[in-house]
């Protein structure tokens, strides 16, 4: 049996042991967190550099990672500018990153920083860009043989740029042809120089949302004719938009054969002269969301071919009759005054929508 004197040692031993184990679980609360996080799985890593003096060596836990959200927590990037090496020289090291989704985001960020960051994941495999609540200052250097990532989707949330309307024309230079969808909302400025601008030949979706002051004259502006022969789907959710003739007819002078178009939360009118002769939308166009438009009937100078309508939460005060909609499959009435007080509705055919629920109260801008 061994002397008491021994036992005691060995239990202050084993008590101490796990006291230093414990220390840093007992100090956790009077430490600064780390500005980033990595889930179990290293799939998902968010950094938030928000402390006046933030750890911005913190970020390279989200090397391993495949989503990456890095904000910037409203600072003043200068002081990265002089860190632009040649690429070529980690190229190795950015070609195993596992990224495909980057957000960078709430930073006042030079020109040349963001255009080095294009041009270094030039190297990945990265798929998904997005930028918000960004100001970038400064001028944009010509785009270099070594173009910038092969990027599927691109979108600009609350982004303003020094350069003005040639902001896009630039941007352009570093993103390969292959974009497939752009969101460009709440722009600052959203016009840009179609003279300058290159074809977008593969982009099928561009999301123009919550830009209240482009109007359709600004849309036809935007949409540069020519530029986006393959885009399919629209959506002008809070854009300004005030009439379906005025959509029709930018959409027309652009020569955009879309498949879906969404005018949600657009303070919609009937058009200034009844008499006019109507435009001719796409034939392609097959979808159209007109909800919380204010609507108070069903609008005249529909397209002609459309199957699926949202008309959802508006102040229709019946159902539409089968003549106004002859072609419709899908038809979407939730919300209106006559479904929620329990009017019966006619022509049931027309009700192959199942409900969405109760509508939202947005304000109509």
């Amino acid at each position: 049996m061994a002397p008491r004197s021994l036992l005691l040692s060995q239990d202050l031993s084993s008590y101490l042991l796990l006291f230093l184990l414990l220390l840093p679980l007992l100090c956790a609360s009077e430490v600064t967190p780390e500005p980033c996080e990595l889930d179990d799985d290293d799939y998902r890593c968010a950094c938030n550099f928000s402390d006046p003096e933030p750890d911005w060596s913190s970020g390279y836990q989200c090397m391993s990672a495949i989503e990456v959200e890095m904000r910037g927590g409203g600072h003043n990037l200068e002081f990265l500018e002089s860190a632009d090496i040649d690429p070529q020289q980690y190229a190795d090291m950015v070609k195993a990153l596992r990224v495909r989704k980057l957000t960078v985001g709430a930073a006042r960020v030079p020109a040349r920083l963001l255009f080095a960051l294009l041009r270094a994941l030039g190297y990945s495999r990265l798929r998904e860009l997005t930028l918000e609540d960004l100001e970038i200052t400064g001028t944009l250097p010509p785009a270099l043989e070594a173009a910038g990532p092969a990027l599927s989707t691109l979108r600009l949330r609350n982004v303003s740029w020094a350069a003005g309307g040639a902001w896009l024309a630039e941007l352009q230079q570093w993103l390969r042809p292959n974009l497939k969808e752009l969101g460009i909302v709440q722009a600052q400025p959203l016009a840009f120089s179609c003279e300058q601008l290159r074809s977008f030949p593969s982009l099928a979706t561009l999301d123009l949302s919550d830009n209240p002051g482009l109007g359709e004259r600004g849309l036809a502006a935007t949409l540069c004719g020519h530029k986006f022969p393959a885009l399919q789907h629209l959506r002008l959710h809070n854009a300004g938009m005030e009439t379906l003739t005025g959509v029709c007819a930018a959409l027309t002078a652009a020569t955009v054969q879309l498949h879906y178009l969404d005018l949600s939360q657009n303070a919609l009118r009937a058009s200034a002269h009844l008499g006019a002769p109507g435009c001719v939308w796409p034939s392609t166009l097959k979808s159209l969301k007109l909800s919380f438009a204010g609507l108070e009937q069903v609008p005249k100078g529909l397209p002609a071919k459309l199957r699926v309508l949202d008309l959802s939460c508006n102040r229709l005060s019946r159902a539409p009759r089968p003549d106004e909609l002859p072609e419709v499959e899908k038809l979407i009435l939730d919300g209106n005054p006559f479904v929620d007080s329990g009017v019966t509705k006619p022509h049931e055919d027309l009700q192959n929508s199942k409900l969405t629920g109760v509508c939202g109260q947005p304000s109509l801008i």
